[in-house]
């Protein structure tokens, strides 16, 4: 058994990383964790430029970009493993996961004109 929950590592400046982050907070156990709020241990465990995307960290593992958010949404909705899994299965999935991933993230101020929580997350 994990001795945290998963922590979702996000931009706690940006309005739609907040409603998102806020979304998997509402829906799961995830403890929320913003760029500024890393401690020294957590940072270590982040690539170098930890910056461009969101991370899922767990006891065991981190997950970034397109793949944290679809370990989140697991974590919020279990009964998407089997859908997620069977995704993972299809050639080229993962590589489309990831480049949907980065669009939203390069666009992030335009679909914060959509949806979004003023920073700080709430916790």
């Amino acid at each position: 058994m994990a001795e945290h929950p998963p922590r979702l590592v996000f931009d706690d400046e940006c309005g739609f990383c907040t409603w998102c982050a806020n979304f998997a907070a509402r829906h799961g156990d995830v403890e929320l964790v913003g760029f500024h709020e890393l401690s020294p241990d957590q940072l270590a465990r982040l690539p170098e430029d930890y910056e461009r995307s969101a991370h899922l960290l767990t006891d065991d593992a981190v997950y970034s970009a397109g793949e944290a958010i679809e370990r989140t949404l697991v974590v919020d909705f279990p009964e998407l493993e089997p859908v997620f899994d069977a995704l993972r299965r299809v050639p080229g999935y993962e590589r489309l996961r990831e480049r949907t991933y980065r669009w939203g993230a390069d666009n992030r101020v335009l679909l914060g004109n959509i949806v979004r929580d003023d920073p700080p997350a709430k916790r």
